[in-house]
């Protein structure tokens, strides 16, 4: 089948994580499906250790996995490798980590940055 993508997500190139803008320190990612226009589709996304993302709301259901790694996410609830996380529509939250993650992360809209100065 011609069509088919096969993505080994160990041995990808990532680029800096600009969803919001701007490179967030510490995050990277590769766009399997994901188009930044319309915020649909599907990334994987590296966190170094202490990185941490920007407080955003999510505006649809977001999923993702954890492939490698912890994450921490605000309310200090810690997502382990195999976890299989949901935010529905709504939900706001940052998170971060402090060994470093990888997470396959399935979205159906884009995220709202909200600015906590």
């Amino acid at each position: 089948m011609n069509t088919r993508k096969i993505t080994d997500p160990f041995s990808v190139k990532f680029e800096p994580f600009n969803n919001y803008g701007s490179a967030i320190p510490g995050m990277s990612w590769h766009k399997i499906t994901y188009s930044q226009k319309t915020g649909q589709g599907t990334y994987i996304l590296k966190m170094d250790p202490k990185a941490k993302s920007k407080l955003h709301e999510h505006t649809n259901f977001e999923e993702f996995i954890i492939l490698d790694g912890e994450l921490i996410d605000s309310d200090k609830k810690i997502f382990k490798k195999g976890d299989v996380i949901t935010f529905p529509p709504g939900s706001c939250h940052s998170s971060y980590t402090d060994n470093g993650c990888l997470i396959l992360v399935f979205m159906r809209s884009p995220n709202k940055a909200i600015n906590n100065k």
